[in-house]
């Protein structure tokens, strides 16, 4: 690929942030105060048109029901659009009712399984005040015990009011379907891996694909493989970015494992093209991370410089020439041909980029330096 084409594929390379990402969050024992972060839903769009402001690589704002809650959610729409951004994916929030106690859409209880769909039927209503066209479900459900639940009877349960609420989807709506392995449901959980999602997705139709978490996955799991397979059978409809060592999700992407991420985006370019502006309409990208004891605004900032070094990297791979490696069984070769791009500097690349579009070329340096921000910050702190 050409330099100039390179260019350009980075230049309209964007992510969706998350609202979380600007908000208060903690970690299992406690959530801290970090000075500057969102109050509300309208600070955490001020912070991502912020952050796109001197990135330019945001494609929408996802947000979290009920965290984001508002009155008026087409007032919440018009003033995203009028910081140039979105309303993304809309993330139903099943674990943090008291109800949920013992499952949301698998519970025994029909009152309380009824209550979850209802929550979903709101989020749904919310998509079509927002135009979101993505439902990112993540499900906890599952047990902490053995003997806890009936395995078969919970995930039949689960199956019926999924289909229930893709009965209420609009055709241009996609219902994603989240997994994790465990946590908080330590003993099993329903959606645990990328194989009940997909036989899941397949059950319920078109409208319903897999969401792939980076840090959703058990150590040693070959992600890369996973999106391959998922992409070939046109079920992949999302992908988490974040990091993990121990457990979940709150690290920074690309901080323990570059290759990993880079052989990702090896495979996601096989069948997307991650540049084309409604990219978002064929495989949602979203930053997945929660930001506990860094500063918010730079804590976005600096995984997006993550993801398009990453981005940039993946795109100098020689497909054509990996392919015939491949083919040929030359082993050496190929995986030569992928460390060749992998081990190749590309952030003068980036610099030049951001210089054409009149960007700092240092992001993460820019966000410290700027009175703008700073500025943000103590207004909210004496507020």
């Amino acid at each position: 690929m050409e330099l100039t084409e390179i260019k350009e594929k980075i230049k309209n390379f964007k992510i969706e942030v998350p609202s979380w990402g600007f908000g208060k969050s903690g970690t299992r024992f406690h959530a801290f105060h970090i000075p500057g972060e969102a109050r509300n839903v309208y600070e955490k769009i001020d912070d991502a048109a912020f952050v796109n402001k001197i990135t330019d690589s945001v494609s929408a704002v996802a947000i979290h029901i009920p965290w984001d809650k508002v009155e008026d959610y087409k007032a919440l729409k018009e003033y995203a659009e009028e910081k140039g951004l979105k309303i993304g994916a809309v993330n139903p929030n099943y674990f943090e009712d008291e109800d949920y106690l013992f499952g949301s859409l698998s519970n025994s209880n029909l009152k309380i399984r009824q209550k979850a769909i209802d929550q979903t039927f709101e989020c749904i209503e919310i998509m079509k005040q927002t135009d979101s066209k993505i439902l990112s479900m993540w499900i906890p459900d599952g047990s902490n015990y053995p003997g806890q639940i009936d395995f078969n009877k919970s995930f039949e349960l689960l199956e019926d009011s999924l289909k229930q609420i893709t009965r209420h989807l609009e055709k241009d709506m996609t219902m994603l379907l989240e997994y994790k392995f465990f946590e908080p449901a330590f003993y099993s959980t329903l959606l645990f891996d990328w194989g009940t999602s997909y036989m899941l997705s397949k059950e319920l139709g078109e409208n319903v694909k897999v969401l792939v978490d980076l840090g959703h996955h058990s150590q040693g799991t070959n992600i890369e493989f996973i999106v391959s397979l998922l992409s070939q059978k046109k079920k992949l409809g999302g992908f988490h970015f974040n990091s993990r060592k121990y457990a979940d999700d709150d690290l920074t992407v690309g901080s323990l494992n570059p290759y990993e991420l880079f052989l990702i985006f090896v495979e996601l370019n096989k069948f997307f093209d991650l540049s084309a502006e409604s990219q978002n309409q064929k495989i949602s990208l979203v930053l997945d991370q929660s930001h506990n004891v860094k500063p918010k605004i730079p804590a976005v900032v600096q995984p997006l410089n993550n993801l398009q070094i990453t981005y940039a990297k993946s795109l100098l791979v020689d497909y054509e020439k990996l392919k015939q490696a491949q083919e040929n069984h030359d082993v050496i070769e190929a995986e030569e041909i992928l460390k060749e791009a992998y081990e190749t500097d590309v952030r003068e690349i980036l610099r030049e980029v951001r210089k054409e579009k009149g960007l700092p070329e240092d992001t993460v340096k820019y966000v410290k330096e700027s009175e703008e921000y700073w500025k943000m910050v103590k207004e909210r702190e004496e507020f």
